[in-house]
């Protein structure tokens, strides 16, 4: 008999999957502490929560039968999924079960912008009734510009188009191709700011789409603009909000997302033309019945030892396949990572060639592992190993898998390759005793780096000074460095420096960095 937790209150009504099975027991759990979640964990072989139980590391050390965790909705962050990993647990999540909800919800937030309706109903609440006071607009024939154009901002576009609005939108890792099939014309972003009526971020929060909506943005909007945020919180610069709402340049805004949550005090809740819900996007009781069952249906799957969808840390494979690929895919959802965070413009094309023994192996899989290193840091839907190529090509990225003969001194080498239309960047990596990943070259450049935690990113020229110029202000910034690599091709030529740090460098540091001579670029790289 196998047992089953079910934490966090997950709607019943969804676990019918479980329920129905006869060698499996459905446990349904009470709020926890960590210490007692440790004591009792390991009499089960699955659990499923949803975003108030944390499965640490240490409760995963604890958990000695299982086999999978399920998380009933999109997000992982209260899951130890490295913990998991190591420990070969399976981690799943339901990357579908909210999306009508989400896009509905965004639509709501423009609806209710555009006709003032809490402003309204607050009025009336108070006893007046004050029609002049909340003239709205509509949408047929307005400009709506869609900020990442995935699942829910395709979505949210269908909708609006229905409505006889226009859509234009900005992603850089969709094809045209893609974009004309919906109907939607792609724009640079700030020609999306400067033509759309409305807005509606869709973005994930990344390093690159932090504030991206912000004061520059602001000051390339037309006048009367109106934004909605249903997204990721960050991604607008609320401050930058405030002060274009207060000058009127916006003339309503509506998020169901902050920087901070939760969050109960704003300066934004102080302006009349201003909405906020908490975090609602996924609060819809057919999502919460869709992630309950998604994910049932897999703890179902997993515990038959049948094929697993939307595993988010192990593809579903058979032992002997799993016994050859999986010390290399965290490797290679690594190098999918780094290649990500430091390549430009829109991607057409990834290479993936694999070197000595690896070549006769099927690596399928570990391809996998690296498309989903590359779309997960880019893109705002969860991103699996069984979406991960289709995503792929749903964006016009041409994907390459090669095998090469032997590469020097490695027994087994991955190299990936990303071509963009501005920009070309490869890094290749390997494993040392079974278990030790490092990246050994970067742009033919050989280098010996331990592939974890915040890496700084400097090319430069091959001269005197700028080695310890560049550890010098990122020391007197007291950030750590506890490791550097620096390789070079020829003296005096082109070399490129990689360094681990304990934390982010500031954006501020990095100015500084790139203004020293000789260095040719400085990017923050986080894995």
């Amino acid at each position: 008999m196998k047992k089953v937790l079910v934490m966090d209150g997950v709607a019943e009504i969804g676990l019918a999957a479980l329920r129905r099975e006869p060698d499996i027991e459905v446990v349904i759990g009470e709020k926890m502490s960590e210490d007692e979640l440790c004591n009792v964990i390991g009499e089960y072989d699955a659990m499923i929560v949803r975003s108030a139980t944390k499965a640490t590391a240490r409760v995963i050390e604890h958990a000695s039968k299982m086999i999978i965790i399920g998380r009933a909705g999109v997000g992982i962050d209260n899951i130890d999924v490295a913990a998991a990993t190591a420990k070969g647990i399976l981690v799943v999540n339901a990357p579908d079960g909210n999306t009508i909800a989400a896009t509905e919800h965004t639509m709501a937030m423009m609806l209710a912008l555009t006709r003032n309706i809490p402003q309204a109903w607050a009025t009336l609440r108070a006893g007046k009734w004050d029609k002049k006071s909340f003239m709205g607009v509509e949408f047929r024939n307005k400009v709506l510009g869609v900020i990442g154009l995935g699942r829910i901002g395709s979505a949210v576009a269908k909708r609006a188009q229905g409505m006889e609005m226009k859509v234009v939108a900005y992603d850089p890792y969709i094809s045209e191709e893609k974009a004309e099939s919906l109907g939607i014309q792609l724009l640079p972003l700030e020609e999306l700011f400067k033509q759309a009526d409305f807005i509606t971020n869709h973005l994930p929060l990344t390093k690159e789409s932090k504030y991206i909506v912000g004061e520059k943005a602001f000051s390339l909007m037309k006048d009367g603009v109106r934004l909605v945020n249903c997204a990721r919180g960050g991604v607008v610069d609320e401050q930058a909000l405030y002060a274009a709402m207060k000058s009127g340049k916006v003339a309503g805004a509506a998020l169901d997302v902050f920087e901070k949550e939760p969050t109960t005090e704003s300066p934004l809740f102080e302006l009349n033309n201003f909405i906020g819900t908490p975090h609602l996007g996924a609060s819809t009781e057919e999502a919460q019945l869709n992630v309950a069952f998604d994910v049932a249906v897999e703890i179902v799957a997993a515990l038959k030892g049948d094929f697993v969808k939307n595993a988010v840390n192990i593809p579903s494979l058979s032992p002997k396949v799993m016994a050859v690929v999986k010390p290399y895919l965290t490797l290679a959802e690594k190098l999918g990572k780094f290649v990500a965070q430091l390549v430009g413009g829109r991607t057409e094309k990834i290479e993936i060639t694999y070197s000595g023994d690896l070549a006769s192996q099927d690596v399928a899989p570990i391809t996998t592992a690296v498309l989903k290193g590359f779309l997960d840091t880019i893109l705002q839907e969860m991103v699996n190993f069984v979406n991960a190529p289709t995503l792929a090509k749903e964006r016009g990225i041409n994907v390459i898998q090669q095998q090469a003969g032997e590469e020097g001194d490695y027994a087994n080498l991955i190299t990936v390759k990303v071509i963009s239309d501005k920009d070309e960047i490869s890094v290749a990596g390997t494993i040392f005793g079974g278990t030790d990943p490092r990246f050994v070259f970067i742009d033919g450049y050989h280098v010996d780096a331990v592939p974890e935690g915040h890496m700084l990113y400097v090319p430069h020229t091959d001269k005197p000074k700028i080695i310890g110029p560049v550890a010098n202000l990122i020391g007197a910034h007291d950030i750590n460095i506890s490791g550097m690599q620096v390789g070079r091709k020829s003296i005096g030529g082109k070399a490129v420096m990689l360094l681990n740090v304990d934390t982010p460098v500031p954006e501020e540091t990095m100015a500084e960095i790139a203004k020293i001579d000789g260095v040719q670029g400085v990017k923050n790289v986080s894995l």
